[in-house]
């Protein structure tokens, strides 16, 4: 089975239309002020409404944040219209019980508590070796562009999250990146359809 297609860092609603249209599984909105990819919960929802217009959008829309608790994640979630939480730190359980009993799919950084999915980030120190498929949605990020996608694929992880890649200046995304990446994972993983 293909892996699902995450791109995270998402800052233009224009991107975000093509990315959606291109047949991307996820698209990320990081609310972590110290990010060059940051995104105010006002230009979010612009975004998702943006989407709004895509015929037959599919793609689920993720809330990326680093030190908020779940009371002001769940906020910005309901506010902005997103559908799965990533906490791209070591979750507590208490956090991800929250989120979850809240009606949200969550995602949490290798080595908390795992929610429904474990990101393995190669930027955070979790890279191959401490990949592992088991009950949980296995996401793999950290640098994976065109050049390498062949070796995130052979993780067979559920979920490949491209973010820097894809752009030609921090938190600018490009339409011509993202249309080469997904041609050259689709190829190598023989899938007929999206990837």
């Amino acid at each position: 089975m293909r892996p699902e297609i995450k791109v995270c860092g998402v800052c233009d609603p224009a991107f975000a239309v093509a990315a959606a249209r291109a047949g991307v599984d996820y698209l990320g909105f990081i609310f972590a002020p110290s990010s060059p990819r940051f995104v105010t919960e006002g230009k979010a929802a612009e975004i998702v409404k943006a989407l709004e217009g895509v015929a037959s959008c599919r793609v689920r829309k993720v809330g990326v944040f680093v030190l908020q608790g779940a009371d002001e994640i769940l906020g910005v979630m309901r506010r902005v219209g997103l559908d799965v939480v990533q906490l791209h730190r070591r979750a507590s359980e208490a956090d991800v019980a929250a989120l979850r009993a809240a009606g949200f799919e969550v995602w949490s950084l290798a080595g908390g508590a795992p929610g429904d999915g474990v990101l393995f980030d190669s930027s955070h120190g979790d890279g191959e070796s401490a990949f592992a498929r088991g009950q949980y949605k296995s996401i793999v990020a950290g640098g994976i562009g065109e050049e390498n996608v062949g070796e995130a694929l052979a993780l067979k992880p559920d979920v490949i999250d491209v973010n820097s890649t894809l752009e030609t200046a921090p938190g600018v995304k490009s339409e011509a990146l993202l249309v080469r990446f997904l041609e050259k994972a689709r190829a190598l993983s023989g899938a007929c359809g999206k990837v």
